[in-house]
């Protein structure tokens, strides 16, 4: 007598182990999250500081819309640092090196910006294309390192980063990419940017809301569409589980490893585009450092997936932007929010690992019931005989 109904029970089976996905995959970034709030509150209250006070003044100033449109524009960038990061991470690539691509790609960016002025439809695109260029090249350098050579490409990016800061300070010097300066200024930058070359903005009521935001959602959508809809996205999959399995289906790993390196570097090259050409509008020696490495802790928190990314993209933001505002508002520190920032990406590993185990112990316990009810059916069958 076959049984009721089974394409029902199949649904219903697939339902349960979708819902149990679902369920660990936001897990880990919420445990993480709560332990850091706890560790940080713990922090607080030690330093004689009451840390319910501290969470009011940062969700009270994310309510407000100039809050929310400094959340916005920071999420921008921050997600942009991300999308470059893991994208090499799919491929199981550490590009550590995204630090030093987006500076030198900024730098090249802002002189060319400066020294053109063409159309803005014609301006932007070139400067986005020079952005891109440059940080893909640069990056190529570990990408050839590690085909030709057999160099890591975490030893290869850690050194460029290295060299960028030399790069950026050989050229940023005063009749080369700067400007001539008088003897009694210490200033040394580009000089601004054209006019043409200023990026739109949407003016609100919380001030103006930087348009790369929909720059940072397209690499978003392509992002996930390369990924998941191309063979090149299939490919860059299955290299990264495993080069040998895939250099037997008749990928070429090496070429992969290029591409990826050099698409990883493009993305990079946009992260300071948004400073340079909706806020600043050139290049100096106090162009903001350290998005690279921040981006590393997003992708990592966001897991490499363009949907969890802008989710962790905006909670950086958010700790960054609210707690500039712990300073002036009780005296805070504002070095809680490193240790913020900082205990997150500690909890997000301990998270991930304790959700790993606690779904490896699941399937093990379910392998187990299923195991133990074949056995009950067939000895059941056997006494029946």
């Amino acid at each position: 007598m076959t049984s009721p109904n089974p394409p029902a029970a199949k649904r219903s089976l697939a339902q349960r182990i979708s819902g149990e996905r679902i369920v660990f995959a936001l897990a880990a970034p919420v445990l993480a999250v709560v332990l850091s709030v706890t560790i940080c509150s713990i922090l607080l209250a030690t330093s004689g500081k009451n840390p319910f006070d501290a969470w009011n003044v940062m969700i009270t100033y994310a309510t407000k819309s100039d809050g929310q449109v400094a959340i916005l524009n920071r999420a921008t960038t921050y997600y942009l640092a991300a999308a470059a990061a893991a994208f090499g991470f799919r491929m199981n690539l550490f590009n550590i090196g995204v630090e030093g691509q987006y500076r030198v790609a900024a730098l090249f960016t802002a002189y060319v910006g400066s020294q053109i002025d063409l159309p803005s439809f014609i301006q932007v695109p070139l400067l986005l294309i020079t952005a891109m260029l440059a940080g893909g090249l640069y990056a190529s350098i570990a990408g050839a390192l590690k085909v030709f050579r057999g160099v890591s490409e975490v030893i290869a990016t850690i050194m460029l980063n290295a060299i960028s800061i030399a790069i950026v300070g050989l050229l940023l010097v005063p009749g080369i990419f700067a400007p001539k300066v008088s003897s009694t200024s210490n200033s040394i930058q580009t000089s601004p940017v054209s006019q043409s070359s200023h990026f739109f903005s949407i003016n609100t009521a919380g001030g103006p809301l930087w348009g790369f935001l929909f720059i940072a959602i397209l690499v978003g959508v392509v992002f996930q569409f390369v990924l998941t809809r191309t063979r090149f996205g299939f490919d860059l999959r299955a290299t990264g589980r495993s080069e040998s399995a895939a250099t037997a289906s008749g990928v070429n790993v090496k070429r992969m490893v290029m591409i990826s390196m050099a698409v990883s570097g493009a993305i990079a090259g946009l992260i300071g585009l948004p400073e340079l050409l909706q806020n600043s509008f050139y290049f100096g020696q106090s162009f903001q450092a350290g998005l690279g490495f921040l981006g590393i802790s997003v992708a990592l928190l966001g897991r490499n997936s363009p949907l969890g990314m802008a989710f962790a993209a905006l909670l950086f933001a958010f700790l960054d932007a609210t707690g500039s505002q712990l300073p002036l508002n009780g005296g805070f520190p504002f070095e809680i929010v490193a240790v913020m920032q900082g205990t997150i990406v500690i909890c997000v590993v301990v998270a991930y690992e304790l959700v790993r185990r606690y779904g490896l112990k699941r399937q093990q316990q379910k392998v187990g019931a299923q195991l133990a009810a074949q056995l009950a059916a067939t000895e059941k069958k056997e006494v029946s005989a």
